[in-house]
């Protein structure tokens, strides 16, 4: 029964708005904590991926590229190739429901709302590690670690990394070229991605992305990207800064082998040199370029083709601006999202000196504390609120201050007995409820329209005399064609028109 294409498309509809429904039914509800509020947000998420999938197949149904969903329409209306026969097609229709309940004579409609109900108090599975804290703080020990790795800089504290790794344009950029910078900046935005997924997940971050790259092509193109302007590239070439080893910092090729191989062959690569050999002989290659401009290096010492007449050592290759503008775009999309949380790297920063502060035995004891904290949370949550001058909540769900209290006059009662009797506490929530459905509703139900002449009025006898009065006034001043239209005769007698068409009937004009 459910087989059939109308029906799969019937039911995919019918999904779609028990998903929105519920949707709108659970963000309607405020949650107590950031807990809540993250559980709340993925359940979202999770409908909204739902409703995503249900419309895009839809989509290819409606699309019918196998004529199916025609054929079927089709043979509903009793379109055969013999003709058309719409009765017993629906006698075909008929005999099979009719079939279908008598293998099924126990079968009961399935309330799917319970099903759907339950979801809303689903708490999906979300992935934090401890230093986490459920989203409260971020985890950047392993970035740290990587960063202290790249050995361009003397290692640093961990604190000091949280004040400078959402600022990659510190880092020099002939350093930048290195693939265990690239390795780097590839982990920071993969995680940073991944954290603001997991606490953000209504954000819609393929959209601020589409955003930010059309944005950094637009400055790319304009040469207007932090940190990477063309100072040392002009005319598509590049300088010997384009090299990741600064020869400055080395006075023996002894000194220099000990970069390591790839770093050696990354710069030789770089500068447009073989990069070939034993290390000695890349140590050896580049320690040539320290004092000897590259234009006068002998060209045995170049990748063939690779030497030009530039004085700044030879065209840049489009995989050298390729990877360049790789990088670039990935520092922006970094600082993006380093501004979007913005509040959770404070509260990190904040948190790593705090702890730097404490002995071990204090660690554990606030780290127990906030175990037991955040079990009691929702407990807490629920208990009663002192309140015993009986005060209005707030938005933050506690009693608003007194003298706000009596600033608004809400100690004062107003009933309204259109409104069935219900109360209203201020002359403001009074004053405004006349325009209001509920007050409407009772003015709906004694027939009488809610204009601003019945405004004060709260007593069904009075708005009933007023409407009265209204309509006896409305009464004397109404136009009665019958007794104030004129007609003339033949004569140039002058009669309203009841008059003139008595005496027309009678024939006396």
């Amino acid at each position: 029964m459910s087989s059939t294409l109308l029906e799969v498309t019937r039911a995919s509809h019918e999904e779609v708005e028990r998903l929105e429904r519920l949707i709108v039914k659970d963000l309607q509800n405020e949650p107590a904590n950031n807990k809540d509020r993250l559980f709340q947000s993925h359940r979202v998420r999770n409908m909204i991926d739902n409703i995503i999938t249900t419309t895009e197949k839809l989509v290819e149904i409606y699309e019918d590229k196998d004529n199916a969903r025609r054929d079927e329409i089709a043979a509903l209306g009793g379109q055969t190739a013999m003709g058309t026969n719409v009765f017993s097609a629906f006698y075909d229709r008929l005999k099979e429901i009719r079939e279908y309940h008598r293998r099924h004579p126990a079968a009961r409609v399935v309330d799917a709302n319970e099903d759907y109900e339950a979801m809303l108090k689903e708490e999906p599975v979300i992935e934090f590690t401890g230093e986490e804290a459920f989203g409260k703080y971020l985890d950047m020990h392993e970035l740290y670690n990587q960063y202290n790795n790249l050995k361009f800089e003397k290692p640093i504290e961990y604190s000091t990394y949280l004040d400078i790794f959402s600022q990659p344009n510190i880092v020099p950029r002939k350093l930048k070229f290195s693939r265990q910078y690239r390795e780097y900046m590839e982990n920071l935005l993969e995680y940073l991605v991944y954290f603001f997924q997991r606490t953000e997940p209504l954000q819609d971050l393929d959209r601020i992305f589409s955003k930010v790259t059309t944005e950094f092509e637009e400055q790319w193109e304009n040469d207007a990207v932090q940190g990477w302007e063309k100072t040392s590239q002009e005319n598509g070439h590049l300088s010997a800064d384009h090299t990741v080893i600064d020869l400055d910092f080395y006075s023996t090729i002894e000194e220099l082998k000990e970069v390591g191989p790839e770093k050696l062959k990354e710069a030789l690569a770089a500068l447009g040199l073989k990069s070939g050999g034993t290390v000695q002989q890349r140590a050896e290659r580049l320690f040539l370029t320290k004092d000897t401009p590259l234009e006068k290096l002998d060209k045995k010492h170049f990748v063939k083709g690779s030497r030009g007449s530039e004085p700044n050592g030879g065209a840049a290759t489009s995989k050298e601006v390729d990877n360049s503008k790789e990088i670039a775009l990935m520092e922006t999309k970094i600082n993006h999202l380093c501004d979007l949380l913005d509040e959770t790297i404070v509260r990190t920063k904040e948190n790593v000196v705090k702890k730097q502060a404490l002995t071990y035995d204090e660690m554990e004891a606030e780290r127990e504390e906030e175990e037991t904290q955040a079990d009691t949370e929702s407990d807490d949550d629920e208990q009663q609120i002192y309140n015993p001058l009986k005060l209005p909540m707030g938005w933050d769900g506690k009693p608003i201050p007194y003298w706000l209290y009596k600033l608004h006059g809400l100690g004062q009662e107003f009933k309204c007995e259109i409104c069935g009797n219900y109360s209203y506490w201020g002359r403001r929530a009074f004053e405004r409820h006349f325009k209001e459905w509920r007050h409407q509703h009772g003015m709906r139900c004694l027939g009488i329209p809610n204009t601003k002449n019945f405004n004060e009025i709260t007593s069904i006898k009075e708005a009933q005399e007023l409407w009265k009065g209204i309509q006896e006034r409305q009464g004397v001043n109404k136009w009665r064609p019958d007794l104030e239209e004129e007609y003339e005769d033949k004569e140039g007698n002058i009669y309203n028109r009841k008059t003139y068409t008595d005496l027309q009937r009678q024939g006396l004009i």
